[in-house]
């Protein structure tokens, strides 16, 4: 498929996304369109729309060019809040602070509908595909680090009765320069079936081994001490993970399978074939001996430094907007740390999904100094 093909259908697939929250009367209408005889039918984007375009920033109220916030060590920062029904369709970030470790130190919160329970808690750094606290230049369907520092989300965030979204600096020293701009759309009604978006940050610093006696068979049929991507209950759907690992010890780090249980505790429901294959590459990331860094619509390996080496470091990331992984009750995504959870690197991750309530109960988010990547030599 060209490039040109390739960008057509992706504009195809946000118009199609952008449809789950149209009205259902929209959606009708729509319908009954498709159904007349010799009807063309035409992007998204060429239709009349039913929202109201606006956009929250930092930009200098007094009409300077001093177009961000600062925020005090321990401070809170509110860079969104706004009465529903709507939709966040982007936001940007960019950062000036002396810290060289911000993207772990800064705290990325979202509310929905006024509860006091976060929807999505994480780094800002990791929110963003850079889960081992450094910048990089890629770009996904989701999510991208643009050159000088320019972090870029798109994913459809909606709401019903309001939305909020905060700042907290738990670094010791102050952001001097912090600069947002959040666009987003307010619409007349949001459809019934309207999901709820969710991220969620988790660590294992390192992954605890499972150790295998000699001559012993290393299985792990049941995913019992993988790495937990995420975790809820209730309805919605899983859309991917990004994940940063730094290695411990020497070798491939990726031979782990991704599990995935799905309304059933008890057993998983999807079992891949081995990290890199999860993560849509192959045969280590490598051509020979060296690593190839690369980065997609809806897979990537963006960030690969000293290869299958001690203190080795990759970020990754899988979208699933191709299919979605659906649940009605319950979902754990997991993945081995190496071949039946036989390595004890280090895993930062984000998990990304929808889902009927407007929040859920996170684990505690680890400490400053314990998110900070730094190699555990074993």
């Amino acid at each position: 498929m060209d490039q040109r093909s390739r960008r057509r259908n992706f504009i195809t697939s946000i118009g199609s996304f952008g449809a789950l929250f149209a009205s259902n009367r929209e959606l009708e209408t729509q319908g009954e369109a498709g159904r007349i005889e010799g009807a063309v039918t035409f992007p998204a984007y060429v239709r009349a729309q039913q929202y109201k375009t606006l956009k929250q920033s930092t930009y200098d109220r007094t009409g300077g060019n001093e177009d961000f916030r600062k925020v005090a060590p321990g401070g809170t920062l509110e860079v969104f809040q706004s009465s529903g029904p709507g939709i966040i369709t982007h936001i940007w970030f960019t950062i000036a602070t002396e810290s060289r470790d911000h993207l772990k130190e800064l705290v990325l919160r979202m509310y929905w509908e006024g509860n006091s329970k976060p929807s999505v808690e994480t780094p800002v750094g990791d929110f963003f595909g850079l889960n081992l606290g450094q910048y990089f230049v890629y770009q996904s369907a989701f999510l991208n680090c643009s050159s000088m520092k320019a972090l870029n989300c798109y994913f459809a965030m909606p709401f019903r009765r309001s939305a909020r979204i905060t700042v907290t600096n738990e670094s010791a020293l102050p952001v001097e320069a912090f600069y947002s701009n959040i666009d987003y759309q307010l619409l007349p009604v949001l459809s019934e079936d309207t999901l709820y978006f969710h991220a969620q940050y988790r660590q294992a610093a390192p992954n605890k081994p499972v150790t295998f006696a000699a001559g012993q068979k290393e299985l792990n049929l049941h995913g019992q001490r993988n790495y937990v991507f995420l975790e809820a209950r209730g309805r919605g759907h899983v859309m991917g993970v990004t994940l940063g690992v730094l290695q411990n010890t020497e070798g491939w780090f990726g031979e782990g399978d991704d599990m995935v249980f799905i309304d059933d505790e008890s057993k998983p429901a999807i079992t891949g074939t081995g990290t890199e294959d999860y993560f849509c590459g192959a045969w280590n990331f490598s051509a020979g001996s060296d690593a190839v860094p690369f980065h997609h619509l809806y897979n990537g390996a963006p960030y690969i430094a000293i290869h299958e080496r001690t203190g080795g470091r990759y970020c990754l990331y899988r979208w699933h907007a191709d299919n979605p992984i659906a649940f009605t009750r319950y979902v754990k995504h997991t993945i081995e740390h190496g071949h039946a959870d036989d390595r004890a690197d280090c895993f930062y991750s984000v998990g990304y999904w929808y889902q009927s309530e407007p929040y859920t109960d996170f684990p505690s988010l680890p400490e400053v100094k314990a998110r900070i990547p730094v190699p555990k030599l074993l």
